[in-house]
């Protein structure tokens, strides 16, 4: 059964440290963890719910395949019209559940606020900076070191991975990124993550530049 979460930035975080393998557990407050049916259904959540939301003004919509047999015991409920159709999963089945996951949670959709700031790194030479400025730094490294780049994504994949849709959503030309080196950088990302991270999907696909 395919199914889909919206997530903000600190639950994607919490999610790639699991190698996009299992859902973070539940706060007390949170009884019921909650699955959605239809992807434009999240899609508006992370939308119109999380993005706006501080302190991370972020909405990312994940794919997940679980195993269909075990997925039918838990409650349909039509929260809205017919596609506000959720799957309800008491807390403490979170576990259980994880485990019938099949394969990776993929991120196929996010959107952000203006004031989207990132995930912020705390080493090397991202470290401090925010989303925009990281790109920047990015591109300064590529530029001047293809070693240095590539060790930079190496010891900041968390922060390539949640800021990367927004790297390809936002125009860098105040910045003094052009469109064509924008491309090249993410396109070289794009490549170093599919040779190093292949199980993990980096969203969105990019085109390669040489």
């Amino acid at each position: 059964m395919k199914l889909f979460r919206p997530m903000g930035l600190a639950e994607l975080a919490i999610t790639f440290d699991a190698e996009m393998r299992a859902f973070p557990r539940r706060l007390p407050e949170q009884p019921i963890f909650y699955r959605v049916l239809n992807e434009q259904y999240a899609a508006q959540i992370a939308r119109e719910w999380n993005a706006p939301s501080p302190p991370e003004f972020a909405g990312y919509v994940t794919e997940f395949e679980v195993d269909a047999e075990y997925a039918l015991k838990f409650p349909r409920k039509v929260v809205g019209a017919a596609v506000h159709e959720e799957l309800w999963v008491p807390a403490e089945d979170l576990a259980e559940f994880n485990r019938h996951l099949i394969g990776h949670i993929r991120v196929t959709a996010a959107f952000f606020s203006l004031e989207f700031t990132g995930f912020v790194p705390p080493q090397f030479g991202l470290k401090g900076r925010n989303a925009r400025d990281q790109f920047v730094c990015l591109v300064g490294t590529f530029n001047y070191s293809g070693m240095d780049f590539l060790c930079e994504l190496a010891a900041n994949k968390k922060a390539v991975f949640l800021n990367f849709a927004f790297w390809v959503q936002t125009d860098f030309l105040a910045n003094g990124v052009s469109a064509e080196l924008k491309a090249k950088v993410l396109g070289a990302i794009q490549k170093v993550w599919r040779e190093r991270s292949p199980e993990v999907l980096l969203f969105p696909s990019v085109a390669e530049f040489a």
